[in-house]
């Protein structure tokens, strides 16, 4: 710690009761009261130094004893007994922890060089360029500057401090004199090797980045925002000060859901304290943590972020900050996680278990912070194409998915604020429905009260077409899901099983075509001789045989899912009445139509696959032509 030594005479000042006596052998002709100390002293000595008291002394008449009062004197009876040395020559020490409150005593009392050559204005305004001059000496003043307002800050006292700590904290840490804070615990030696081979141990740590950040915690509100802004100024990174800003926060803020450190005795070093006690100050703590961090995207990560909107609630921070934070979440809200995002509800209705609304607006914000990176002139089809730019899309809808289903159970969720929350998410965002399908089958199932139209109204969120396998085959037997949509269900599942036929028949029929033109030939004797490929047909043909008995199986389960429908829900009259499809059953009775499928026929009555006949003539194989007497009406 830095230390300047002034004075040369010996202490003379003695204290009896809250009275300060000069032992000069002189008695006391001037009596200064500090708050409750008072101080017998003589009026040449302070004349001398100081303006100010020079010109209360002269207002009293010769005869009458003097009496000042000095209760609004920077840094109190302790401060001024030290001016009262520096008056009578006596020595003393200024050091980081007294500089701030004597320079401003000094100034107070008008100690400049009219009243002395090397007064005390000039003698602290030494010393402290000597203190800006080392991180720890500056630090420990600027926390002194508290106990001298406004004073200080008329003196750009704590502005030079901050701007000094500033400068330091965006130097490389290697250039510091002070490169490590000494606030934390025990420091693990580090071992150093001298000239001679002799090894010495030093408890100071290799420097880091973050070597301030713990320093800087210590500060006041006030300081902390100022040293912040100027860090800025300075051109420190955003990450940077995205960092000592969470480290800030976590030190004083309920951010768990638990009471800060600062109630449990963890700010008592140095003497620096918060003193934040009540809701109201954390709520301003809160506010002023929010307004400093950085606005630019994924600088501060979305977990922290969101952290801090579920305390705003807690605490009932204003609306602009949680509007601030809902945006900053929306920004980057494909970094969320489905646990972060179970945000109790706090409002005043409680309909719901967890607030809904708030992550409403905050997907709202992320969808139109992403359509307006978009190109507003691309169409659909080169949206769905272009997989790498839409990846924030596809996981936030895989989130949103996520956070439906598990809001679901929740039967006090209505269904407009459901169907709200799931048709935010653009359709090319959802590659499969399998997501939105299952939240809509769980909340189907917390809500069994929901009418047949209420139902189709929440199942026409999710394409059919887009269902996986699984989903499919959960679907097809959901007695939940409206009839209707069960029918779709099947229909595209039979669509797909016709495409995936056609397409294996036809590569099969290919394949076969051109080993019958073309023969393979390898040289034998100098000549080109053909031989037979008639194995390789068998395997192929036996290849085939075996796929089309296993769409067999699945048409017929697929036949007796749909006769067992039909029983239940009733005949297939009934059910296009219901729906308002008039149509005549004769005017399904079309002439056989070939498909491009060899191999697949379905007849009026059901579903029915024949295979390919095996009988092979000619190394050709014989197929039945396709055909179709019903078809399926477009639902």
């Amino acid at each position: 710690m830095a230390c300047m030594k002034l004075g040369s005479k010996a202490d003379v000042f003695l204290l009896d009761g809250h009275t300060w006596l000069c032992s000069t052998g002189l008695s006391s002709d001037v009596c200064i009261e500090v708050g409750e100390k008072s101080f017998r002293l003589h009026k040449f000595p302070l004349l001398s130094r100081s303006r100010f008291l020079e010109k209360l002394i002269r207002e009293f008449p010769e005869n009458e004893k003097c009496v000042l009062e000095l209760q609004t004197i920077p840094g109190g009876a302790k401060t001024f007994l030290l001016i009262a040395k520096f008056c009578y020559d006596v020595k003393l020490e200024l050091t980081v922890t007294n500089v701030v409150s004597l320079r401003c005593a000094a100034e107070y009392l008008e100690m400049n060089e009219d009243y002395g050559e090397g007064n005390l204005i000039k003698q602290a305004e030494s010393f402290l360029n000597e203190v800006f001059g080392s991180w720890v000496d500056t630090f420990k003043a600027l926390e002194t500057c508290e106990d001298s307002l406004p004073l200080a800050e008329e003196l750009h006292i704590v502005s030079r401090c901050i701007d000094r700590l500033a400068t330091k904290a965006c130097a490389e840490p290697i250039l510091m004199s002070r490169p490590v804070s000494g606030r934390s615990g025990a420091q693990s030696p580090v071992s150093t090797v001298l000239w001679n081979g002799i090894h010495s141990t030093s408890n100071q740590r290799t420097p880091t980045e973050d070597w301030w950040y713990e320093d800087v915690a210590f500060l006041k509100l006030p300081f902390f925002k100022r040293f912040i802004l100027a860090v800025a100024t300075k051109g420190m990174k955003p990450q940077k000060i995205a960092e000592v800003v969470m480290f800030y926060a976590k030190r004083y803020l309920p951010l768990n859901g638990r009471q800060s450190s600062f109630q449990n005795g963890d700010n008592r070093t140095h003497g620096s304290t918060l003193h934040i006690t009540s809701d109201a100050d954390q709520r301003t703590l809160l506010e002023e943590i929010v307004w400093l961090l950085p606005n630019q995207k994924r600088v501060t990560p979305t977990k922290f972020l969101l952290k801090l909107l579920r305390t705003s609630m807690i605490l009932q921070a204003s609306t602009s900050c949680r509007e601030n934070l809902e945006r900053k979440i929306g920004a980057q809200f494909d970094q969320a996680v489905l646990e972060d995002l179970l945000i109790p509800n706090m409002g005043y209705s409680m309909e719901t278990l967890y607030d809904i609304d708030c992550v409403q607006r905050i997907v709202d914000h992320f969808v139109l912070m992403d359509q307006d990176t978009l190109n507003p002139l691309a169409n659909e089809d080169q949206l769905v194409g272009d997989s790498h730019s839409f990846t924030p899309m596809k996981m936030v809808a895989n989130l949103v998915d996520s956070y439906l289903a598990e809001v679901a159970p929740d039967v006090n969720l209505k269904l407009l604020k459901f169907l709200s929350l799931a048709a935010v998410i653009p359709e090319y965002a959802r590659p499969v429905d399998d997501g939105i399908y299952r939240a809509i089958d769980i909340y189907l199932k917390a809500h069994p009260w929901l009418t047949d139209s209420e139902r189709e109204q929440l199942c026409r969120i999710m394409n059919c077409q887009k269902l996986s396998l699984e989903a499919s085959t959960h679907a097809a037997q959901n007695e939940r899901l409206p009839l209707r949509v069960i029918v779709q269900v099947l229909f595209f599942e039979q669509l797909r099983l016709r495409t995936s036929v056609s397409g294996w028949l036809f590569v099969s029929d290919n394949l076969e075509n051109s080993q019958n033109l073309s023969e393979n030939l390898v040289p034998r004797d100098d000549c080109m001789v053909p031989v037979s490929s008639g194995g390789e047909q068998i395997d192929t043909v036996n290849d085939m045989n075996g796929r089309v008995s296993e769409l067999e199986k699945e048409c017929l389960n697929m036949k007796q899912e749909i006769e067992k429908l039909v029983k239940t829900k009733g005949s297939w009259d009934n059910f296009f009445n219901r729906f308002a499809v008039k149509f005549k059953t004769k005017s399904f009775d079309l002439k056989s139509v070939k498909m491009p499928c060899k191999g697949l026929e379905v007849k009026s009555k059901g579903l029915e696959v024949n295979r390919p006949r095996k009988a092979v003539s000619n190394g050709k194989q014989n197929h039945d032509t396709c055909k179709l007497d019903d078809q399926i009406p477009d639902l």
